[in-house]
């Protein structure tokens, strides 16, 4: 246990490492390339054995804020984007590029968004509340995306949406079941070696999605260049469309909806399709991955400001001057 708990308290340097590993080892890449399934499912349990239900309840009581953010995750912002796809003819063109823009916007938010959340100080109690009604969703509102566009699946909607459910039910029931079994007493005293577990998984994901990155920058630079921008555009598009749109609900509160939306759950469907998608989409899905690891490191400022700002007293109405006439 020695091992994993020193791994665990690594953290964010940790993740950091693995994805230089995996590009620094491609063919690694290609022999867990077929676990990438078992992989999510292990990463998904982890984080409904760890899931706060309290906190979830809470927000659950009070749940228009929680339902608008999770239809605009979901249904609006795969709406948005195949809007913009069709019109540039980018369905007709890059027909693997769009497959992946919409699978992405379909999908549910990551798992491990509370955890992004609260390292940045946000409100991750309503991150993990749009995280769990969203990803009871996913299965109805992902298949109905594939439908209306007709996208180039190999699995019918129909067989997307059982394999998506199987997925979170099977995940579920074992994240909660070793929750109940352990105790919180327990998962509170192993918590670095439960994360060095997540680390470990969350390395045979990523080397299976970013294995060959490195290669294809050599080989092909303005792909992968081209590919690296998009996946940061798309990033901070959603995160700041987000944040606008929720900004009346308080600059706090907007900030953590903009980080919830923003980390989408590309793993999800790659398991989901059993990783049968074409190669384009795969280069795609792999540079996604950057702005996800670095988000932490590239919006700790922002978020600093925002929380700071939203902690500070509100100025106070003076008193009138009696000295004046």
């Amino acid at each position: 246990m020695g091992p994993l708990a020193w791994l665990g308290r690594q953290r964010s340097r940790a993740v950091a490492g693995m994805v230089l590993l995996a590009l620094a080892l491609p063919p690694l890449g290609q022999v867990l390339r077929p676990y990438v399934t078992e992989a999510v499912i292990v990463l998904l349990a982890i984080s409904f054995m760890r899931v706060d239900l309290g906190a979830f309840a809470r927000h659950l009581r009070r749940p228009a804020l929680v339902l608008a953010a999770t239809g605009w995750s979901l249904l609006a912002v795969p709406g948005i984007v195949a809007a913009i796809g069709l019109a540039t003819g980018a369905d007709t063109a890059l027909p693997g590029l769009f497959l992946a823009l919409m699978l992405q916007a379909a999908t549910s938010p990551m798992m491990a968004a509370p955890a992004f959340a609260a390292l940045l100080g946000l409100d991750a109690a309503l991150v993990l509340a749009v995280l769990l009604i969203a990803s009871i969703a996913t299965p109805l509102t992902a298949p109905l995306v594939v439908a209306v566009l007709g996208l180039p699946l190999s699995l019918s909607p129909l067989d997307l949406g059982v394999k998506l459910l199987a997925i979170f039910a099977g995940s579920a029931a074992i994240g909660l079941a070793a929750r109940r079994l352990l105790g919180p007493g327990r998962l509170a005293r192993f918590e670095d070696e439960i994360d060095g577990v997540n680390i470990i998984t969350l390395f045979v994901f990523i080397s299976a999605v970013v294995g060959d990155v490195g290669v294809r920058f050599v080989g092909e630079p303005l792909l992968m260049s081209g590919l690296v921008a998009l996946a940061f555009a798309v990033f901070a598009g959603l995160a700041l469309a987000t944040y606008l749109l929720f900004l009346k609900a308080g600059a706090g509160t907007a900030f953590a909806l903009a980080i919830v939306v923003a980390l989408k759950n590309i793993g999800l469907m790659l398991a989901a399709t059993g990783g049968a998608v074409p190669e384009l989409a795969w280069l795609y899905f792999a540079v996604s991955q950057f702005p996800i690891y670095l988000a932490p490191l590239l919006l700790q400022p922002l978020a600093r400001r925002i929380t700071v700002a939203a902690a500070a007293p509100k100025d106070r109405p003076r008193a009138p001057d009696q000295n004046r006439s």
